[in-house]
């Protein structure tokens, strides 16, 4: 059902909360399914030096958040731009096709996080 890593991420999810001091924090939805992700970033130097999380939806969602995060640190933003849903997949290996929106959720928190920058 779902891979060791989502399992994981889900349980023991990583950068929950708000970046203290953050340079960019934005919040989006999924209409269709209703899941939200917050996420804000602190960049330095053209760096991501801390990123960090708040999900209210769905195991995936919350996993998807967690990896993400997790990339992000020490990413040059020109290197976070390029990420895309297949990035969060590699991390947690694979998901139902019903739970992929939740990687599109997470980089469309991304992106507009970065667009604040």
């Amino acid at each position: 059902m779902y891979s060791p890593q989502v399992i994981d991420h889900f349980e023991h999810p990583r950068n929950v909360g708000e970046v203290p001091n953050a340079n960019a924090a934005v919040q989006v939805e999924n209409p269709a399914c209703g899941d939200i992700m917050s996420l804000s970033l602190l960049v330095a130097n053209g760096k991501i030096v801390s990123a960090r999380f708040r999900s209210r939806g769905c195991v995936a969602a919350i996993a998807c958040g967690s990896a993400m995060t997790e990339m992000l640190h020490g990413l040059k933003l020109e290197e976070a731009r390029k990420l895309g849903p297949e990035s969060i997949l590699q991390a947690l290996g694979e998901l139902n096709p019903e739970q992929k929106h939740a990687t599109h959720l997470a980089m469309d928190a991304l992106k507009a996080a970065i667009a604040k920058l």
